[in-house]
């Protein structure tokens, strides 16, 4: 895999996602982008469980950003390389689990273009998650 692609490519183009998906679920919260493409078209975007889900995936994306932005060399880990680097593991393991749950969706956006998307951003952070650090 690392003959495929550099882990250096892998995590900017992960950090250009993470950055264009903090931006979609701000869209989201301010209801440019409609609510049911998302959560499997579950919520409602008028309850309060819709904002704190949102929020918390804007937090965890947030937190995978500065992950990622880490095991690439953007940000010093110090002593915190070993826990960069399971976090790592960690987000291919998220995106591993959040693809099977877009392609359980019952909703065409979450089948046809997050899943695959997912599956592209779980191939990355794996490239990422093997570099040693």
């Amino acid at each position: 895999m690392k003959r495929l692609i550099s882990a250096n490519l892998a995590g900017n183009v992960l950090l250009a996602f993470m950055g264009l998906l903090v931006i979609f679920h701000m869209l989201v919260i301010l209801r440019v982008v409609p609510a049911d493409i998302i959560w499997g078209g579950q919520i409602e975007s008028t309850s309060n469980e819709f904002i704190i889900l949102e929020v918390v995936s804007l937090l965890l994306t947030l937190a995978f950003g500065i992950i990622i932005a880490a095991k690439t060399g953007y940000i010093k880990t110090g002593k915190f390389g070993k826990i960069v680097n399971i976090g790592m593991w960690v987000i291919f393991v998220y995106f591993i689990l959040n693809m099977i749950g877009n392609l359980a969706s019952g909703v065409a956006a979450e089948n046809w273009l997050f899943a695959p998307i997912t599956l592209m951003l779980a191939f990355l952070a794996l490239r990422l998650a093997m570099e040693k650090s």
